[in-house]
Parts: C-alpha cells; sequence; structure tokens
C-alpha cells in the first residue's frame, strides 16, 4: 500500500492545548539540523534557561526544559523530591491534582489530600488544618492553575502556609505560565513545572521546569535512589549546565527546542506585564460575548483564569455534536469537559498566540451561528 503525505487541516486550535503556534515559531522548526552536543546548540541552551528565569520570575540556577511534555515536569519533580514513606499534602481540586497523588503513591510516599470541589481554588484553611494535623508532611503540592476547570487558587498564600510548617512547596503552572504571574522567588516556591504547548504557543513535548537551592538539597541528600533514570535531574544538570561543556545524558528534541528558543524569545520580548495584559483583555471580550449569548461561567470572578474559561452546557444541546459541528464546518476546536464535569461544560482556551481579538471574535461568531441552527 503506498501512503500520501499526511495534510494537516487549518485548524483553530481553542480547547485547553495545544494552541496554534505563532508564526515565527513554526519557522524556527525548519532550521537547519545541528547535534545536540554543537557549541552553536549549547549557546543556545543557556539562552533558554536565562530566558526561563525571566518568564518564571527566579534567579534559581537549576532551570531548564525535560525533553518531554509537563507531565514528565510532573513526575520529574516528584521522583526527585520525594522518597519511600516521606508524608505529601497534595490539594486537590480537579484532575490534575489527583495525578499528583498518583505520582507519590506510585513512588511510595504517603499522600494526603486536601479535597475541594471542582471549580473552586484550593482551601487555604483545609491546607493550614491539614499541616497542623500532619506535622512531618515533607512537600506540599498544588495545581496553579487546573485545566480541568479554569480555576486559580492562590499560589502566594498556599507557599506561605506550607513554609510555616516548613515544607517543600511543589507548584503545577502548566495552564499559567506566562498567561498569569508566576512570582517563583517571591512566593518560595521549590518545584515549578509547566509546558511548552499551552501560554507559549510552542510544540508539544518540552516542559520547562525550575528547581530552588533547597530542593536540589533534598535531592542531594536523599537517603534512596530517584525512581527514574530517566527524570533524575542529578543527571540531566550536568547536561545542561558547564561552562560551554555539555555531558551526554540523551539525545535533545534539537528542532523542538528551536521552537521553544523563539517562544520564550517572543515572550521576552513582548514582556510578561504585557502577556499577563493581553491575555486579561482576550477572556473580558470573551466574556462580553459569552454574557450577551447567556452562557454561565463554572468558576467565580474572582478565581476565574483569563486563559482558560470553563462554561456550562446550556440545556437543549448535545456536547459532542455542538463541537463536531465547530469542527466540521468552522475548523474550530474548543474543550470538553473532564471527569466529572465530561458532558456538562466546554472549555474555551485563550492561550499565546491565539489570546487576541481575532480568535475571540471568530469563536463567538461560530459559536452562535452553530447554537442558533
Amino acid at each position: 500500500m503506498k501512503y500520501s503525505s499526511f495534510q494537516t487541516p487549518e485548524r483553530r486550535l481553542l480547547g485547553a492545548g495545544p494552541t496554534n503556534l505563532y508564526p515565527e515559531v513554526s519557522q524556527a522548526l525548519t532550521r537547519p539540523e545541528v547535534g545536540h552536543l554543537d557549541p552553536k546548540f549549547v549557546e543556545m541552551m543557556d539562552e533558554v534557561k536565562s530566558m526561563l528565569r525571566y518568564l518564571f520570575q527566579t534567579k534559581n540556577e537549576f532551570t531548564i526544559a525535560i525533553s518531554a511534555p509537563g507531565s514528565a515536569g510532573m513526575e520529574a519533580s516528584f521522583v526527585n523530591l520525594v522518597e519511600p514513606g516521606d508524608k505529601v499534602i497534595v490539594c486537590v481540586n480537579g484532575l490534575f491534582g489527583g495525578r499528583m497523588v498518583e505520582n507519590v503513591e506510585r513512588i511510595g510516599g504517603e499522600a494526603v489530600v486536601v479535597d475541594d470541589e471542582w471549580g473552586t481554588p484550593v482551601s487555604l484553611d483545609k491546607l493550614e488544618e491539614s499541616l497542623k494535623n500532619n506535622p512531618d508532611t515533607k512537600v506540599v503540592a498544588f495545581v496553579h492553575a487546573e485545566t480541568s476547570t479554569g480555576v486559580r487558587s492562590d499560589a502566594k498564600e498556599i507557599a506561605e502556609i506550607s513554609k510555616k510548617y516548613e515544607c517543600l512547596v511543589i507548584a503545577d503552572t502548566v495552564t499559567s505560565f506566562t498567561g498569569i504571574p508566576i512570582l517563583t522567588d517571591e512566593w518560595g516556591l521549590d518545584a515549578v513545572y509547566s509546558g511548552s504547548q499551552k501560554c507559549l504557543s510552542c510544540v508539544p513535548g518540552l516542559s520547562p521546569l525550575t528547581f530552588s537551592d533547597k530542593a536540589i538539597e533534598k535531592i542531594k541528600n536523599r537517603n534512596s535512589k530517584i525512581q527514574s533514570w530517566f527524570l533524575d535531574q542529578t543527571l540531566v544538570l550536568d547536561y545542561w549546565s558547564g561552562q560551554g561543556k555539555r555531558s551526554y545524558h540523551h539525545t535533545a528534541p534539537i528542532n523542538s527546542i528551536f521552537a521553544l528558543h523563539e517562544a520564550l524569545r517572543l515572550a521576552c520580548d513582548e514582556t510578561l506585564e504585557k502577556l499577563w495584559s493581553r491575555h486579561l483583555n482576550a477572556h473580558h471580550r470573551l466574556k462580553k460575548g459569552l454574557d450577551e449569548l447567556n452562557f454561565n461561567f463554572v468558576v467565580d470572578k474572582e478565581y476565574r483564569l483569563p486563559q482558560m474559561n470553563s462554561i456550562y452546557i446550556p440545556d437543549g444541546y448535545d456536547d459532542l455534536e455542538v463541537r463536531s459541528r465547530l469542527l466540521n464546518d468552522f475548523n474550530l476546536e474548543i474543550g470538553a469537559g473532564l471527569g466529572k464535569f465530561s458532558g456538562k461544560i466546554w472549555r474555551i482556551g485563550l492561550m499565546g498566540y491565539n489570546a487576541r481579538s481575532e480568535s475571540v471574535d471568530y469563536c463567538l461568531d461560530s459559536l452562535k451561528s452553530v447554537l442558533n441552527k
């Protein structure tokens, strides 16, 4: 059987990620290949680290991009900082908090769950109560921007409470990175990971990650071997550092890192303040249109993510039918509900390249047309 070259349809990706790429990022993917230990590639890696420090708002020496998606950033944080028997408080208010619990349990740690309703932020009172009841807790983990619901939790307050009990803090910022403020050093976060395919509008498959000095100290003083060879950051560190030299660890996804460098460059040039403002303005424009169509948001105004808008599906409309028509008639993808919200909500992502008026207006016009039919 002879196969034809795959032709990609032109979609507007306004779901939970991936997003449409910036044109400059697409162009970066086509640059000539170089070796992953080539001096010029090494030079670019240093620039990637520098730009990530700015975007994470940190001075952490250990700030890199893992050669795997955000889920690997999550696992890297847990397998390096949690040992068998360690007690970890995990704040769960959506699907991805549940995955954190799974990571702790697979390592052999003890997960203590602080549970909140989907669509609501992490309860600070519940967290403090749990820490009081579990004084031997080593780590507190939470999702800053819960992709499954579109809710933002108060990372600053969570970290402040956790530090009172001398805990390391792991933060999932996969959907929040460059879309809303993340002040790693100021807030006292110890392990922060993200993904390349959300507000950076880069290709999927890379996970920005930063570890504080306290996190590195914990890793260096472990009593047990790190469970994963590939995600052992003591080995990866020698690949991402070293005065222009790099020890071999793995063959990096070279062209993807070209794309990441370009996405980071665009973000740094725009500046964080303007990125945050652009995402918020796009949200306000979308909300105005959705209000006119009588949609109700899942998350209270105070805790809504501008880049991930969850709305209830109105009575009388079929989830799959509407999304299929948007995709087939308008080449528009929006996100379905996950878990307990499956079939009940839609998730509209306005991330990175798509956080602009043109994308918002196209989404509203398309949605209006399908609902009217």
